[in-house]
């Protein structure tokens, strides 16, 4: 571990230490609104009685949600992710309390807590963000690979949240040479592309001897390698690649999981439900649910179940079609059930039935998968794990990302696979009905951002 990394850890566990005091310090003052200098011995007991389950909770939900990393932020994402927290931090704390027959803890202190602490960590975090911008500054970064791939890593890194990575060089050809003639003058390089294995090589030894970071795409080849397991046979130290599948045990867990959440969770939204069957029936013709065939483990068929946000004869002419942001087959109701995913409620009736899991690749239609499978052999590996009412690619990409970017994302969750992951998806899927980015679809005729002239092109 170098220095740097060292450094980095020891900063995050002080941003967590703090976090916890202003928490701590945002409660006492709820306390004092509340009761002023005659705070009741019995209902402060309470508090200090449960304030380690508290503070537990407050960091693992922080953790969760990605409080504690920077890079690829910006401040309104941590005004959000600050509200959420501390919403479910109030609920938490009753259900804490409850737990622990601490009965006396305020009502009326938790009320307070949810504000002061929202206004104060959401303070303390925009300064922490904007310290961590002007002390790390923008790092210059290198494209290399081909054009296609350049342009396409372009793209993504003009359209990032902040300014945190700055394109400089662009390299399509040349690779070792032009990286090491401009070696002093990026921070980062980044392969866009697959290249010689040879020339990479030399590029590696490059970078790791100047101190240089190296991002990689994530191509299947380099999906590949991800969560490896390292054996020792005799005299040589062996990777073992692993497979594109949950374990049994993790898999049978997992579907314990599904069954007890979807449960729970339809009770809960039973009145939602209720109420949207009505605005659907109210708002346009047709039935108030909408099945349609899709793929899941196995590449087995079954009907999907949602609420119909487009018109009952919205494909009858057309035939399938992937849907847009502008799309004018979308209801009036329509949009705003797919901008707060209510749309997919019914869906846990198909995690009850194992037909999809709560955490998994989004399930497509037969005539859809049948073109991406032609266009990329990998495809099917998406199909090892239940298809998902959120996934991996719904919380980390957009909604308007074409599917190789999307089977990217469902092949490092599987390979990535752990039940904290899921519950880390499930919860930051709370937050992306706040970013609507992450609900827009397909931009027809968007233009792509040109690389600008003032980028170094070399070939």
């Amino acid at each position: 571990m170098s220095q740097g990394e060292k450094f980095s850890k020891t900063k995050k566990i002080v941003i967590v230490m703090v976090d916890v005091l202003l928490f701590h310090l945002s409660i006492l003052f709820s306390f004092y609104i509340q009761f002023k200098e005659n705070i009741p011995d019995y209902n402060f007991v309470a508090y200090t009685s449960s304030f380690s389950y508290i503070m537990a909770v407050f960091i693992f939900l922080n953790i969760l949600f990605g409080v504690y990393i920077l890079y690829n932020k910006s401040l309104i994402d941590f005004l959000y992710i600050t509200i959420i927290v501390q919403v479910i931090m109030t609920i938490a704390i009753m259900a804490v309390t409850f737990a622990g027959r601490w009965f006396t803890f305020p009502r009326s202190v938790l009320v307070y807590t949810l504000i002061v602490s929202t206004v104060i960590l959401f303070i303390w975090r925009a300064i922490v963000y904007l310290l961590y911008i002007k002390l790390n500054g923008t790092k210059q970064v290198m494209l290399v690979g081909t054009k296609e791939k350049v342009h396409s890593a372009y793209q993504n890194f003009a359209s990032a949240k902040n300014e945190r990575h700055k394109v400089k060089i662009v390299v399509v050809d040349h690779y070792y040479e032009n990286i090491k003639a401009n070696i002093d003058e990026i921070d980062i390089v980044y392969l866009a592309s697959q290249i010689q294995e040879e020339e990479k090589i030399k590029i590696y030894e490059l970078l790791i001897k100047n101190e240089k970071k190296l991002f990689l795409n994530t191509s299947f080849e380099n999906i590949v390698m991800v969560n490896p397991n390292i054996m020792n046979i005799e005299d040589e130290s062996i990777i073992e690649i692993s497979d594109f599948k949950i374990p049994g045990e993790d898999d049978f867990i997992k579907r314990v999981v599904d069954i007890l959440f979807s449960a729970v969770l339809l009770i809960l939204t039973s009145p939602i439900m209720l109420i949207t069957v009505i605005l659907v029936k109210l708002t346009s013709k047709g039935p108030a649910f909408y099945s349609q065939v899709r793929i899941t483990q196995g590449g087995k068929e079954f009907n999907i179940l949602k609420f119909r946000s487009m018109a009952a004869t919205a494909e009858k002419d057309s035939g399938p079609v992937l849907a847009s942001s502008s799309d004018t087959r979308i209801t009036p109701i329509g949009k705003y059930l797919r901008a707060l995913r209510i749309d997919e409620l019914p869906q846990l009736f198909n995690v009850l039935k194992g037909e999809m899991s709560v955490v998994g690749p989004r399930p497509e239609r037969p005539f859809f998968v049948d073109q991406f499978q032609e266009q990329n052999p990998a495809y099917y590996l998406r199909h090892n794990v239940r298809a998902g009412i959120t996934g991996y690619a719904q919380v980390y990409g957009k909604y308007a990302s074409d599917f190789n970017s999307k089977l990217n994302f469902d092949l490092i969750y599987i390979k990535k696979y752990s039940f904290f992951l899921d519950t880390k998806i499930m919860l930051q899927t709370i937050k992306i009905l706040f970013d609507k980015v992450s609900s827009k679809g397909l931009e027809e005729g968007e233009a792509p951002k040109e690389i600008p002239k003032e980028i170094i092109l070399l070939d």
